[in-house]
């Protein structure tokens, strides 16, 4: 049961994810990038940064990124010791 609510709650914050990142259609976009074009012609400079529209990444990811170095270190650990202990001669 734990498993099934572990890849449901995966599923959720997937589909959000994408939702997010589809949230302009592709002709907001392009209408976007004109208006920032002309922005920039406009004043002779360089296109504006908008850093206030960048996503952070979230405590979570970043935990969770953390915890699966820390697991791929032990693991290489592990396997390290394993192989010295190995007999090689036979």
């Amino acid at each position: 049961m734990a498993a099934f609510v572990g890849v449901a709650a995966t599923g959720a914050v997937i589909v959000r994810d994408q939702r997010q990142r589809r949230a302009y259609t592709p002709e907001q976009v392009r209408e976007r990038l004109r208006e920032r074009v002309a922005l920039a012609e406009d004043s002779g400079s360089a296109l504006p940064v908008e850093t206030e529209e960048v996503p952070a990444v979230p405590a979570w990811r970043r935990r969770l990124r953390g915890a699966a170095g820390g697991v791929r270190d032990s693991a290489a650990a592990a396997l390290g010791w394993l192989r010295g202990r190995v007999d090689h001669s036979a």
